[in-house]
């Protein structure tokens, strides 16, 4: 059952980014963004469907941890966490004088990563804590899962672009912990998720920093980290930051 979730999952996931990816290089500039993000809304919808699919046949039930009915105030209040905890880590950041405040930019660029934060916020939520998380759950108990999902998370993540060793230790207690454990404490994944998008797009879209390694420039704030990486991140993005790991 945990093979079968991981794998079934993850290659719907990362098929959908890599034929997304591949359109959107062909693209016009000025519809790509659009055009990813309903790419997104259906590599999500596909992702769902297939973690259905996987809930009805391997365990003979309704996917109850996606009911929407208690899930959507769930989500929204993910969100606002999400939000709250990546602007925390910026106003750390300019309090200790490693984020310059260069002014607000707009909101036109920060559309693109409505689809980066949407994309992984679902498919990483249904892969790690639907289908990973849970399962090692039901072998091994909450805190042995906590402690596996989160260092797998971290580990997978070390193949990003300008990942370290510390770069995977902060995502495996940053994220892997803290998603997984918004899970165990909720039973409903629209938390984690919530949660998983708010950080992302506040990261990115808000701040312009770059996420897990990826992106970054342009954001709807112009706050460009300043000093070492052990504070800001390096190029990893402030994820990989002390302040990040410590709030």
């Amino acid at each position: 059952r945990l093979v079968l979730f991981f794998f079934v999952l993850a290659l719907v996931y990362a098929g959908g980014q890599v034929v997304l990816q591949q359109i959107a290089s062909r693209l016009p500039r000025d519809i790509a963004p659009q055009v990813a993000l309903g790419g997104a809304a259906l590599v999500s919808v596909l992702t769902i469907s297939f973690y259905a699919l996987l809930v009805g046949w391997l365990e003979r039930r309704d996917i109850r941890e996606l009911a929407l009915a208690r899930g959507f105030p769930l989500l929204v209040g993910g969100l606002i966490l999400g939000f709250a905890i990546f602007a925390a880590v910026y106003a750390v950041l300019w309090g200790l004088h490693a984020a310059l405040w260069l002014g607000v930019v707009g909101f036109g660029a920060a559309l693109p990563f409505v689809a980066m934060a949407v994309l992984p916020g679902i498919g990483e939520e249904l892969i790690f804590r639907g289908g990973v998380f849970r399962i090692l759950e039901d072998m091994f108990g909450t805190l042995v899962a906590l402690i596996l999902s989160g260092a797998l998370f971290g580990a997978l993540h070390m193949s990003n672009p300008h990942a370290t060793w510390f770069s995977g230790l902060a995502i495996a207690l940053e994220a892997g912990v803290l998603l997984a454990a918004a899970y165990a404490a909720t039973r409903n994944l629209w938390f984690p998720i919530g949660i998983h998008i708010g950080w992302n797009f506040t990261e990115g879209g808000v701040f312009g920093a770059a996420v897990s390694g990826s992106g970054g420039g342009h954001g709807i704030v112009k706050m460009p980290p300043h000093g070492p990486s052990l504070l800001t991140g390096g190029d990893f993005g402030p994820e990989a930051s002390v302040v990040a790991l410590a709030i």
